[in-house]
């Protein structure tokens, strides 16, 4: 562990990149291979999961510490994160530990399997042979919340560093359906493996936003235009006589999307497609009829007649079984569009189509209908540009259409945590229905720090009323929404919900009488929903 703590402590004190691949370069050359498989683990999101309630880790730590749990609740918020807080709250160790990481994960696996009693003691006499930095790393993974200031990206880099492979390669190695328990270090990383795993994806090939106009990207013939889809950005993998469902996440979901498995009747063995997975009725539904399914790891057949999904393809990543990544866009296209040409109508695939244009301004005239097609934007990719590994800057670029706002007057304010632990960051916004402020979203981003401190200042000096750590403020402030979509939700007093609101201006200039009403709100959802 302590090496392990060494390796976090070097990343986390710096803020180049170089250095933190160095550091993790040269930990996959020293650590042992059963630690150094844990970290590759943990740096690409599998963690191990939660063994011990929050509420016992604090009762525990108060405890240990000899203060009352009072103290402790008092600091937490200040600190902004439990596992430091612990950290931080108790005695030092009596003794020293040589164990490492992967000695500390079985151990936190196996408390779920014994009573509380016998959990309270191996976590207490964990925390007493554990030094500072250890033990912050021991409480972030037994509250299964480890995160780390470093990219899957760069880990992927370090480990080619270290073992001389080539970085695509390990990217694609490190998608799919792996954990400690199915896999070593060796067959995930060095071993040669003619034949990989047929669920395993290809690393998703990620656009960076056009910020400024398109005319900046030369001449037009050089590029490709479809819609921005309002769905899951997935792959379809066929391989070996059954099917296997991606998403951009890396997480599988083949069982929440059963449409998909009769790809395999009209597509052959050894296909792999780019895609949006998207709610269809004949055209794309809203994105919230596929939130419905996105949770559920069983779909009942109401919610698949309510909401059937298709995979709108744009790529072909793999055609007969050939990686086909190394060739021009324009060519996979083709390739795309000829295997997908004679699919019946009603087969789960289809092909997203392209937009024509000679110039710029006809495709700003396209994109200015995006929304009316249920569509977030343009995307743009070059023609002569292969399928890569992660966000790369220059040839696939999301040109999104602008966002929706709405003025809204803010009633309820919340401390953030960690660094803005002792600012209002969270706040709950309300529109005009008659003379009754109608609560309708919640937002805690677009704000500059200063701007923070500001309004923080004032919800010291204007709260009406405490609900917990909530302040009910005086109604006089009144903040320019900005969001991605709306739809109805009866979940929700105001019968509307946003996608993705935050804060885009502070209109100090604005009274609240003037901002906007629920009705206003409604001819949106009725205009966009």
């Amino acid at each position: 562990m302590k090496e392990f703590a060494r390796l976090f402590t070097r990343i986390d004190q710096s803020t180049k990149t170089n250095v933190k691949v160095a550091a993790l370069a040269a930990y996959f050359a020293s650590a042992p291979e059963a630690d150094r498989l844990w970290t590759v683990a943990l740096f690409s999101g599998r963690r191990p999961k939660r063994a011990v309630t929050t509420t016992r880790l604090r009762e525990w730590a108060a405890e240990a510490a000899g203060y009352p749990l009072w103290l402790f609740e008092e600091a937490y918020p200040i600190v902004g994160d439990l596992a430091e807080t612990i950290a931080l709250f108790l005695p030092p160790a009596q003794t020293d530990s040589d164990h490492g990481l992967t000695h500390w994960i079985n151990m936190l696996r196996g408390l779920s399997e014994v009573e509380e009693p016998r959990r309270k003691l191996a976590v207490l006499a964990a925390w007493d042979e554990l030094d500072a930095t250890s033990r912050f790393l021991f409480n972030k993974l037994i509250t299964g919340g480890f995160r780390i200031g470093i990219s899957q990206k760069l880990m992927t880099r370090a480990l080619a560093q270290a073992t001389g492979k080539d970085e695509a390669e390990l990217a694609h190695r490190l998608m799919g359906d792996w954990s400690p328990d199915t896999t070593t270090y060796n067959a995930l990383i060095e071993a040669e493996v003619p034949g990989a795993d047929a669920s395993r994806p290809y690393p998703f090939y990620l656009a960076y936003g056009l910020e400024d106009a398109p005319e900046t990207l030369g001449a037009p013939n050089a590029w490709r235009a479809e819609w921005k889809w309002d769905g899951i950005r997935g792959q379809l993998i066929l391989r070996g006589g059954t099917h296997y469902v991606w998403s951009r996440g890396e997480e599988l979901m083949t069982d929440r999307f059963p449409e998909l498995a009769r790809a395999l009747d009209f597509l052959p063995d050894g296909t792999v497609l780019d895609g949006e997975i998207l709610a269809w009725d004949g055209a794309p539904m809203p994105f919230n009829a596929l939130q419905k399914r996105i949770g559920r790891k069983s779909v009942p057949k109401s919610l698949l007649r309510a909401a059937p999904v298709i995979l709108y393809a744009y790529d072909l990543l793999e055609d007969a079984g050939a990686d086909l990544r190394a060739l021009p866009f324009g060519m996979r296209r083709a390739r795309l569009q000829a295997l997908l040409a004679d699919l019946p109508k009603d087969a789960p695939v289809r092909l997203s189509p392209q937009l024509p244009f000679e110039d710029w301004a006809t495709l700003a005239l396209a994109r200015s209908t995006a929304r009316e097609v249920r569509a977030e934007g343009l995307m743009l990719k070059r023609a002569d540009s292969p399928y890569l590994a992660g966000r790369k800057k220059g040839d696939w670029w999301k040109w999104k259409l602008d966002p929706l706002t709405i003025d809204a007057v803010m009633i309820y304010a919340q401390q953030g945590q960690g660094r803005r632990a002792n600012l209002f960051t969270d706040f709950t916004f309300a529109v005009w229905q008659g003379n009754e402020l109608i609560p309708f979203t919640k937002a805690y981003s677009g704000l500059t720090d200063a701007e923070f401190r500001q309004i923080t200042a004032w919800v010291r000096k204007n709260t009406q009323h405490r609900f917990g750590p909530v302040r009910q403020v005086t109604p006089a402030h009144v903040f320019e929404i900005a969001f991605e979509g709306i739809h109805e939700s009866p979940r929700h007093k105001s019968g509307v919900a946003l996608r993705f609101p935050r804060m885009s201006r502070w209109r100090q200039d604005k009274p609240v009488q003037e901002a906007n009403t629920l009705e206003d709100l409604k001819e949106m959802l009725r205009s966009f929903g």
